[in-house]
């Protein structure tokens, strides 16, 4: 009886590249998240071993800067003419990014925070930063009318990504205006002497439109610099 032969892994034909690397991870990342990026499971995925990835990238913390910048880059399109356009431009490329890659909120907000001077950090406050130069706000303002924007931007965006993730969580037979609606209904019934202001908003009713309501933020911030200018 003739043993059965084993199958020989598959190897790659083409060079690897950083780029490929790259690219993998963000896939990775985007189906397991931070703890599923492991130099293993990307050599199973790019059908090479450990020391060839590591020719490319250091490790880890490398690879992981590396697929934010990826990310960043290719979020930060030109829009509108117009400095306003532009924001908003900006400002939606990193929102539908956080969204589409849950895992970026984490990596902006750590790559702004300890890397200061670093490609992703220095993308984003140049885009932003800018536009807030040509609204001509006063030189003097520059740096902190162009933080408000960003912290907004990041912080509404990682919001909203974390929002989606609890809404997947809950199931797909979930209706969001079902869930928005008992929301609503939980605050009108808190005490009107401790919380008058959210019973307000219930009334008012809390169904929106996401991407509406961060642009409404964005030009009441921009509204703000320019009418202090």
């Amino acid at each position: 009886m003739t043993p059965p032969t084993r199958k020989k892994p598959e190897r790659r034909t083409d060079a690897l590249s950083r780029e490929r690397i790259v690219e993998a991870a963000v896939d990775l990342l985007d189906r397991a998240g931070e703890s599923g990026l492991t130099f293993r499971a990307l050599s199973e995925r790019l059908a090479t071993g450990p020391g060839a990835i590591y020719w490319h990238v250091a490790g880890k913390g490398e690879l992981l800067a590396a697929a934010t910048e990826h990310t960043v880059t290719a979020a930060l399109a030109d829009g509108p003419d117009g400095p306003r356009g532009e924001i908003h431009a900006v400002a939606l490329g990193l929102f539908d990014a956080v969204e589409a890659h849950p895992w970026l909120a984490d990596q902006l907000a750590a790559q702004l925070a300890h890397h200061p001077s670093g490609p992703v950090a220095l993308r984003v406050l140049e885009a932003i930063g800018r536009q807030v130069h040509a609204l001509d706000v006063p030189a003097s303002s520059w740096f902190t009318a162009t933080s408000a924007l960003v912290h907004y931007v990041l912080g509404a965006a990682g919001q909203n990504a974390a929002n989606r993730m609890r809404a997947r969580g809950l199931g797909p037979e979930t209706d969001r205006s079902a869930y928005i609606g008992t929301v609503a209904q939980s605050w009108k019934e808190l005490s009107p002497e401790e919380y008058p202001f959210i019973r307000a908003l219930a009334d008012q009713g809390l169904d929106h439109d996401d991407r509406a309501q961060f642009l409404a933020g964005i030009d009441l911030i921009v509204t703000g610099m320019t009418s202090r200018a």
